[in-house]
């Protein structure tokens, strides 16, 4: 297989636009169609990538019969729920090729307004739907909801039902694994009570998915899930892929869940990144255009939010530690010379120049990261990160637990005697827990920490992936504070407590054995699904995290007991994780 090049992107990208037209006003007739045929909206309406002055309004148009065709739709934008002050209105064709997807690049609108918008063909009206432009020039306050990881058979998405439910959001910040590639059948991955909740996939779709079809069906399922559709046609999406977009743990040319039966992986990569393109309210990928799915969104001169794309166009393939534990245990020279090396790219250096001068350029208070993976340095006693690897899970709790309490009396944080060199050893000869995360990428986290650290910014990283909230200060290799990272649980996939086999009864003392080990990390919850809400002012950036009791029933409830918040202030000398005062 070649190697995927940015032309590659950009025909997936021009192949997944759908019938993508710009607006800039009024049409004189929005609509006169011939047309009898039956249709409907059934996945809603969505709107994303705001600007100051325009934003991607996207819809689906389903007919009833001669699928070869297109069908024409109408769209109307006003500045009132009544629709009484038409601001933008024109036609365009929903086509086959691209599924039927229409999406809509309204411009010329004003800043930091609210406009209600909706769809229609000759027998049918979609649902209208709300949206915002970015603010300009001086910004008070920027509320975003972050999201991602939302596995359909795990559980009902009752974590974007509770976010649709708020007044108060500029955007949702989707950080990836809208969907998952694989099927709802029992032993698939976090499909147990698929069958029970009524979450399994039809026939049609209960396959891992290959090619566009696949991907396009799945994306259908998905944007027929009333909560979700309620979020999109709520609030505009920030969005950026992660892995399961694609396949699982996927890098530049390949994926942990991709083999060679499964056809070529560049033609499966593209053919999903088409109904990527398709199905989000993004803008297509544009020739000559500097920025691709990374870009920049501008809050006045508040926030500048950069999206990433940490997954498809510069990552090389993940280590492994099972090419590392030797019988002697961890070959730790030559672990750290191949994790740390120079050559070893995570965002690749067209977009790793483009971040550096997104930053450099912009005098935004906040320079916020909104991408996928860890950034915090999450290393571990190598003993816990062995029997991790070989899943031997049984004494793990027990082994947590040891190593903590060696943590704590050698803090002066419980008593005891001094640790001897053996137990020194035990807690001291660490190394990275996710490979997959920036831990396995260290070279290009350090070139990004010392652009923040260099240009003085303060640094805010948005982080999904791990399907758990966190909270981690960011140090350098010096051991500089730069910034702080807070991540976002999962809206249904499971999580640690999931993968480790844990107990209930044996959670809170996880999160506390790894909050020690952790150096740098300063919150964590391993078993709640929910959502992160961001906060800034000019005093300070807020982190909130919201979880629900449960995803397996319809009826829920905000567990207000673990809910909780963390704080961090502008200026060379803060830049650190804080609890919330009183």
């Amino acid at each position: 297989m070649t190697k995927l090049t940015r032309r590659d992107f950009l025909k997936a990208s021009a192949m997944g636009m759908g019938a993508v037209v710009v607006s800039t006003g009024l049409a004189g007739c929005i609509f006169d169609s011939d047309d009898k045929r039956t249709t409907d909206f059934t996945h809603g309406v969505a709107s994303g990538d705001p600007l100051s002055d325009g934003v991607v309004l996207w819809t689906r148009v389903v007919p009833d019969r001669d699928f070869e065709n297109a069908v024409s739709v109408a769209w109307e934008v006003a500045t009132d729920a009544g629709f009484e002050n038409l601001v933008h209105s024109g036609t365009a064709a929903a086509k086959n090729a691209h599924d039927f997807t229409v999406k809509v690049d309204v411009r010329g609108l004003g800043a930091g307004q609210t406009y209600y918008y909706r769809f229609r063909t000759s027998d049918s009206q979609s649902p209208v739907g709300t949206t915002l432009t970015l603010p300009e020039g001086d910004v008070s306050s920027v509320r975003l909801a972050v999201v991602s990881c939302a596995n359909y058979p795990a559980g009902y998405f009752n974590v974007y039902r509770e976010v649709s439910k708020r007044d108060d959001l500029d955007a949702v910040v989707h950080l990836g694994d809208y969907i998952y590639e694989y099927s709802s059948e029992s032993g698939s991955y976090a499909a147990s009570d698929a069958a029970a909740l009524g979450r399994t996939f039809p026939t049609d779709n209960n396959l891992e998915l290959i090619r566009l079809k696949d991907y396009r069906r799945r994306y259908g399922i998905y944007r027929g899930d009333a909560d979700l559709q309620a979020l999109h046609q709520k609030v505009p999406f920030i969005v950026v892929w992660d892995d399961h977009e694609i396949a699982n743990d996927a890098w530049e040319n390949g994926a942990a869940n991709h083999n060679a039966g499964e056809g070529d992986y560049g033609t499966r990569k593209l053919e999903a990144l088409q109904a990527y393109f398709e199905w989000m309210p993004i803008r297509p990928v544009i020739e000559g255009n500097d920025e691709a799915i990374f870009r920049t969104f501008r809050f006045g001169d508040l926030v500048a939010l950069h999206m990433l794309d940490t997954r498809h166009m510069g990552r090389d393939k993940q280590l492994d530690y099972q090419n590392y534990f030797t019988q002697a245990g961890l070959d730790e020279a030559s672990f750290r010379a191949d994790v740390g090396s120079t050559n070893r790219t995570m965002l690749g250096a067209e977009q790793l120049l483009w971040l550096q001068a997104s930053m450099g350029y912009s005098t935004a208070t906040w320079q916020v990261l909104g991408q996928q993976i860890l950034m915090g340095r999450m290393n571990l006693p190598a003993e816990l990160l062995m029997a991790i690897a070989t899943e031997q899970f049984d004494g793990l709790p027990q082994a947590l637990g040891e190593l903590a309490g060696l943590k704590a009396r050698h803090l002066g944080l419980a008593p005891g005697p001094s640790l001897t060199p053996k137990e020194l050893a035990r807690i001291n000869t660490v190394a990275p827990y996710n490979l997959d995360a920036w831990d396995g990428y260290q070279y290009e986290r350090e070139v990004v920490l010392g652009t923040a650290k260099k240009l003085n910014r303060n640094l805010v990283v948005l982080a999904g992936d791990t399907h758990n909230a966190w909270a981690n200060n960011l140090k350098d290799i010096y051991g500089d504070q730069i910034g702080v990272e807070f991540a976002a649980p999962s809206v249904s996939s499971p999580g640690l407590e999931e993968y480790l086999e844990l107990e209930e009864t044996q959670i809170a003392g996880a999160e506390q054995g790894i909050s020690l080990l952790a150096d740098d990390l300063d919150y964590l919850n391993i078993n709640q699904r929910g959502y992160m809400l961001v906060t800034f002012t000019a005093q300070e950036a807020r982190a909130d995290w919201y979880f629900v009791d449960t995803i397996k029933s319809r009826e829920y409830a905000i567990d207000t007991a673990r809910s909780t918040s963390r704080i961090v202030r502008p200026g060379a000398g803060n830049r650190r994780v804080e609890s919330v005062p009183g």
